[in-house]
């Protein structure tokens, strides 16, 4: 007997954190339960990195991906607005072209599921008769401090941002000022409306999906989970899924990167990387290559040209395959910086294959901006980190991570804006070949095979994702297909004994 499954429609927002793993998790629903599942993607351009992932990903067949024609925003707003803004208002615009598209689908979906900045797109739902879900691509405290902080009283948030004092979240780890968002410093401006208006947004949903897993986050899970704690803020249901973050697919053959990385013993390169969007300014820059110098260890840099005080300033750039002039000359490094450190040294400009990178045996350490995708792919893959954030709540994954002990952190960037020559070649070398990076690596070993058995069929996050889509069904057929009742027992059993 065929057995029926619903049809999902997945919204990612603009930026490789959002795409990624909103990608990852159709085709989880696709290959692990059946579902049909459509993506649209909003993009800020049409570069050689988002095509090919998408191109890649619709490669199998499992997903219809749609990319939503670009909204320009320069008429909208200033210049000078923040990322969190520009974003909200690009997906604020692209609503009328998802409205059209699912008007016209063949098969109705019943479920919507989007992203953090996505939950306009409830109106959508609603419109439709589906079932509306926010999928968190960040951590179980991250989602902890969002739908907390509309509930804090302005004593609270003085405290916070004048006196420097730790924002309590019941429960959970407080949130300490040095790690908090720019956004609370100012009550006064619309980014900081906009970002209470989505907090609350999300508390309406029907369930949130979580980038993360048990093991990883259970104090803070739990109390996402308690009435007597966070239940009565964050309302909906949590379910943590992840980690939902890329595999390496097959060994990465045949190019520069790859072939050099080839050439180097096992677990001796430092990778550096930013993210798709990260930028540091000129000082900071110069300051990092000649630590990489000084440091004496292997090294592949992801670099792009420096910015000055817009740590997000490529976010919105459009780098296209055949983009020249001084970016492939890296003229903006320091003088005879690349041939003072060749063979030992590998500077890439703009972009690579991030997993294949940190999948590669002889790559031991990634200094990172600690977005929440490229910090899940360094833990699959076993990699300790320098934590380096830039924006946004990447500095609250970089105290997590640092408390895990899996990650060392600036002191100097924290307190000045602006770490040293000097410190960055002492947590690289700490890292690459001292006792202290030795002890990280093992303590991320760890939770490398925590990550895989949580995914694994039969683990917590599997089952979870199983229950999530059984409950789907239910909803939207009104009965338990039989393919789902097992996983459903197996999930009961398994909290139960």
């Amino acid at each position: 007997m065929e057995t029926r499954k619903p049809h999902a429609v997945l919204l990612a927002s603009p930026g490789l954190g959002h795409l990624i793993p909103i990608i990852e998790l159709g085709k989880r629903l696709v290959t692990h339960h059946g579902f049909i599942v459509t993506v649209f993607v909003v993009t800020v351009d049409t570069c050689a990195r988002t095509q090919l992932l998408m191109k890649s990903s619709n490669s199998a067949g499992l997903l219809s991906i749609f990319h939503i024609p670009s909204v320009h925003i320069s008429t909208l707003l200033p210049t000078t607005s923040d990322i969190v803004t520009k974003i909200k208002v690009m997906m604020q615009e692209s609503l009328p072209y998802l409205r059209s598209a699912i008007s016209e689908m063949k098969t109705a979906p019943a479920i919507l599921v989007v992203d953090l900045f996505g939950t306009k797109a409830f109106l959508i739902a609603e419109e439709f008769n589906m079932l509306k879900y926010v999928f968190d691509t960040s951590t179980a405290w991250f989602l902890a401090v969002t739908t907390y902080a509309p509930a804090l009283d302005s004593k609270a948030f003085d405290e916070h941002v004048n006196e420097e004092k730790p924002m309590s979240i019941p429960g959970c780890r407080p949130l300490p000022f040095k790690d908090t968002f720019e956004i609370f410093f100012n009550r006064s401006t619309p980014e900081y409306e906009q970002f209470m208006a989505m907090a609350a947004e999300i508390t309406t949903a029907d369930g949130i999906l979580v980038n993360t897993w048990e093991d990883l986050e259970s104090t803070t899970l739990k109390a996402l989970r308690d009435k007597k704690l966070l239940r009565p803020f964050v309302r909906a249901p949590v379910y943590p899924i992840g980690p939902v973050a890329r595999s390496v697919r097959f060994p990465a053959t045949g190019d520069l990167v790859s072939d050099w990385l080839d050439r180097q013993p096992n677990k001796s390169v430092i990778y550096v990387s930013f993210g798709s969007g990260g930028t540091l300014p000129c000082k900071q820059m110069t300051e990092l290559a000649w630590g990489l110098e000084l440091s004496h260890q292997r090294f592949l840099w992801v670099v792009r040209p420096p910015m000055e005080n817009d740590p997000s300033g490529c976010f919105f750039t459009n780098f296209n395959d055949n983009e020249g002039g001084h970016y492939l000359h890296l003229d903006f490094l320091p003088v005879g910086f690349l041939t003072r450190t060749k063979g030992r040294g590998l500077v890439v400009p703009l972009w690579t294959s991030q997993p294949e990178i940190l999948g590669h045996p002889s790559v031991g350490g990634f200094l990172s901006h600690c977005g929440w995708n490229s910090s899940l792919e360094s833990l699959v893959n076993g990699v300790p980190m320098i934590a380096w954030p830039l924006f946004a709540e990447q500095k609250m994954n970089a105290a997590m991570l640092t408390e895990l002990g899996v990650a060392v952190r600036s002191k100097e960037l924290a307190a000045s804006g602006v770490a040293s020559r000097e410190e960055i070649g002492t947590m690289v070398r700490e890292l690459m070949e001292e006792n202290e990076g030795e002890t990280m690596r093992k303590r991320v070993e760890k939770l490398k095979r925590s990550a895989e058995e949580a995914v694994r069929e039969g683990g917590s996050s599997y089952n979870t994702l199983s229950q999530l889509t059984a409950e789907w069904e239910k909803k939207v057929f009104g009965t338990l297909n039989h393919l789902t009742i097992v996983p459903l027992l197996e999930n009961w059993i398994n909290h139960t004994f």
